[in-house]
């Protein structure tokens, strides 16, 4: 059934898909035409019926964005307390130590999920997928969205645990770690099987060093046996390259090659630590064509690590090396364009070259290099019988002006504040930059509370005991009154 049947006419910047030469390329004037379906029409003069038309001679059309790596349970209340620390001792990585205090509690994880929906749909996204420890809403709240969802309920067997600031162990409870693997299981099932159609499941063992072998294969095999995708935390910090190196000798894709893991279906997140790296012990350059050789893609997550002054070298050699790589925010502040920016000026500065990654394929890892990993050849792209998944650029909005080249403009320098509208499936989820289906304003309004109890939880929970003022300290000195 085609349901209603949108036109937006003479839109004067479509980003559409040359079917031909497999790429994205620009067109100007030319309709565009949409419905539940998918898309109907990408050239001149739609003449076919139509129920509403969208005057497109501001507006860039281009397919919706799609963010591989997400985290809703806890980030959007941790903004503002740990971007000036780290663990020296780890690299300066702030993960174990300071970022594993804060943690949402059971009434804030629908806001922070709401949250991070809203802020993603309102940089462009159309699909995303969402690594998280279940909560009472998750599918709920991910199908009152409107957003193309894929639940990723993260299970492990060891949890971190800091010694001092020097030292990193691992916790084991094997058979804890087995029953959220069983539950995951459950919960995915439950995903794919939502009536909407919009919503799948992802086995996601949560990091490489917190499940054992037998764990990751287990899970992989199962995934494979209900074509499922699979996800993983791998050669994310340098603390986790050196435990692999301690109890396997092996960086994480020669592990997972050696237990049959690398795959098409397997997304790894952040991949940044691989034996090519400047930081690791190794000097060789096996990872990178253990990848490409395997089909495995990499979810790149720019900001969250550039903070602590690290970055994947580089995502344009990535690519040259035939990586299929898409991206994701991770964490706050849930701007995939903003991602998407920092992500070209890390490649750059990595690759100590201009020329080391261009606008246009950046974009493409945004789109078509996020839906090959998620297996799908219908979106990420505007042509006619794919998804109609699309963000409408606002070209007036002064940050878009002058008008030369719209996507540079976009990711360089406007960011969110010109997407005008989102559409999933045909339907707006974004309209004139106002979320339709989930309450944005009152879930803002819930995280200060929620933040002040994660942060009380956090000096309670610290092994060694600390102040919020301690492990978090102002930007600058608190002023004294009177």
């Amino acid at each position: 059934m085609t349901g209603t049947i949108t036109v937006v006419r003479n839109v004067a910047w479509v980003v559409a898909w040359d079917e031909s030469i497999s790429q994205h390329v620009y067109v100007q004037d030319v309709d565009v035409a949409f419905s539940k379906a998918g898309i109907l029409h990408v050239s001149p003069n739609y003449e076919g019926h139509t129920d509403e038309e969208i005057a497109g001679a501001n507006l860039m059309v281009m397919p919706g964005l799609i963010n591989i790596h997400c985290h809703s349970g806890d980030e959007p209340i941790a903004k503002g307390l740990f971007e000036d620390v780290g663990t020296a001792a780890l690299w300066g990585n702030a993960l174990y130590e300071y970022s594993a205090l804060i943690d949402s509690d059971a009434d804030a994880k629908a806001a922070c999920q709401t949250v991070m929906l809203s802020d993603l749909m309102r940089s462009g996204v159309t699909t995303y997928l969402d690594i998280a420890s279940p909560a009472p809403k998750w599918l709920s709240l991910a199908a009152e969205s409107g957003l193309r969802s894929y639940l990723a309920p993260g299970f492990r067997e060891a949890q971190w645990r800091m010694a001092g600031s020097h030292r990193l162990d691992f916790e084991w409870n094997t058979g804890q770690g087995r029953e959220r693997y069983a539950e995951a299981l459950t919960l995915v099932e439950q995903a794919r099987a939502h009536p909407s159609g919009r919503i799948d499941g992802v086995i996601a063992p949560s990091q490489i060093e917190t499940c054992s072998e037998e764990l990751i294969q287990e899970a992989v095999a199962e995934a494979r046996s209900r074509n499922i995708r699979i996800t993983i935390h791998a050669a994310q910090t340098m603390a986790e390259h050196e435990e692999l190196l301690r109890r396997t000798g092996e960086t994480a894709p020669a592990m997972l090659e050696r237990l049959g893991v690398l795959g098409p279906d397997l997304i790894l997140g952040h991949c940044i630590f691989l034996d090519h790296h400047s930081w690791t012990r190794q000097r060789s350059r096996d990872d990178l064509t253990r990848l490409a050789r395997s089909g495995t893609s990499v979810a790149h997550c720019p900001v969250t690590f550039a903070r602590s002054g690290m970055t994947l070298e580089s995502l344009g050699a990535y690519r040259r090396a035939g990586v299929n790589v898409g991206i994701g925010t991770d964490s706050y502040p849930f701007n995939m364009l903003e991602e998407l920016r920092e992500a070209l000026i890390c490649s750059r500065v990595s690759g100590r070259s201009v020329f080391d990654l261009d606008t246009g394929g950046l974009f493409s890892a945004a789109t078509t290099g996020g839906a090959k990993a998620l297996g799908r050849s219908d979106i990420g792209r505007l042509a006619p019988g794919a998804k109609a998944d699309l963000t409408f650029v606002d070209l007036s909005h002064p940050a878009m002006q002058p008008v030369y080249d719209p996507l540079r403009n976009l990711i360089h320098c406007a960011a969110e504040r010109a997407i005008r509208d989102v559409y999933v499936d045909g339907q707006a989820v974004v309209k004139d930059r106002r979320v339709l289906n989930l309450d944005y304003d009152g879930a803002v309004r819930e995280l200060q509370g929620a933040q002040r109890r994660a942060c009380r939880r956090a000096e309670q929970d610290d092994p060694q005991g600390r102040s919020l003022a301690t492990l978090a300290p102002y930007s600058l000195p608190l002023a004294r009154r009177g």
